[in-house]
């Protein structure tokens, strides 16, 4: 047993969990010497940094905040230009149509306004025809019965002044006649 003893008094002396004191001391100095190094070198590089890094991002949420801000305020102006630019084509068109009602309604006027001097015009044309057909007929017609007259009475009817009375009395009962049979 004693051999077993020794062996389990040996197994704790070489227990590789333990480290023995002299090395444990030394890990611990070189340790400390390595943290405060890094405590007083590397921390305030990597919080530097950091603080950079915090900054940069939080700029570039600012600026970005501001370009979104301009942007909107570029749509909302842009909205109100479009609205404004239809506001403008509307009244236009409106102007425009109420133009061409003016227009068609003054061409319309003056169409009339031609029409009834044509009409006008026509009228007298015709009643100065009317006139004229009728002065040639009355004196075509004077011509023939004054001939026709004068065959019949055996007399020439050649005096001017009888001639005119014999086709006015004519005329003026074929007239009467005329009128009568209305």
């Amino acid at each position: 047993m004693d051999a077993l003893t020794h062996l389990a008094q040996e197994g704790e002396k070489l227990n590789p969990l333990v480290p023995p004191i002299p090395e444990l001391v030394i890990g611990l100095i070189a340790f400390g010497i390595v943290f405060f190094f890094l405590w007083k070198k590397l921390l305030p590089n990597i919080n530097k940094v950091l603080d950079e890094r915090r900054e940069a991002i939080e700029g570039g949420i600012e600026k970005a905040d501001a370009a979104k801000l301009e942007a909107q305020q570029t749509l909302d102006q842009y909205k109100a230009q479009l609205a404004e630019a239809r506001h403008e084509a509307a009244r236009m068109r409106s102007e425009a149509e109420q133009r061409g009602a003016e227009l068609i309604a003054e061409m319309r006027a003056e169409g009339q306004r031609q029409r009834e001097e044509i009409v006008a015009a026509g009228h007298t044309q015709i009643d100065a025809d009317r006139k004229q057909a009728a002065q040639s007929l009355r004196q075509d017609v004077g011509k023939l019965a004054t001939d026709l007259a004068g065959k019949l009475v055996g007399e020439s009817l050649e005096d001017h002044a009888r001639q005119s009375r014999v086709i006015d009395r004519f005329l003026d009962q074929l007239e009467e006649k005329a009128e009568a049979a209305r």
